[in-house]
């Protein structure tokens, strides 16, 4: 009987190797597959041309944002008053992380929102439930990171200020 098992053992472990053989052979095959797809123009770049690419981009969207968008105009005025004082208040280093982040979060979710209203703008102008609830919730994510900013300043300093002001 032991010798019986030995045999059924080994049969499924040699089932076993070669189904994983199989199984390379198969991925070998899809990966080939893959390959004869055409390549993807936008897609050309690798390595240190693609992350120079990629901050000449980023440089235009802000450039694009600062020309066109009056909000993050605003915010940016903003964010040149509150990132400063976050980072010289006298508080705890997880303190200045907290400040200056909200602030930089509420400028990420505005340029957030300005795509998403560019990219409605672009399919169509005209009125549809859709552009309109697309562009409600980016306005409503960027009333969310304002209200977590003025919340997180307020909890950060205010306990500051009190001591500081006595009161």
């Amino acid at each position: 009987m032991a010798r019986g098992l030995r045999t059924v053992r080994l049969a499924s472990a040699a089932a076993a190797q070669s189904g994983a053989g199989a199984h390379r052979k198969s991925r070998r095959l899809k990966k080939a597959e893959h390959s004869s797809l055409p390549p993807n123009p936008y897609k050309g770049n690798r390595g240190i041309t693609r992350a120079w690419h990629a901050l000449k981009y980023s440089l235009s969207g802000f450039r694009i944002a600062i020309r066109e968008e009056s909000a993050f105009r605003q915010e940016l005025t903003l964010a040149a008053i509150l990132v400063p004082i976050g980072l010289f208040v006298p508080v705890a280093p997880v303190e200045h992380a907290v400040l200056v982040g909200v602030v930089l979060l509420v400028l990420i979710v505005e340029l957030a929102n300005s795509g998403i209203e560019a990219a409605v703008d672009r399919i169509s102008l005209e009125r549809h439930e859709l552009s309109k609830r697309a562009k409600d919730l980016g306005s409503a994510a960027v009333t969310v990171a304002l209200v977590n900013c003025v919340l997180a300043w307020g909890f950060v300093l205010g306990p500051h200020l009190r001591g500081w002001f006595g009161f």
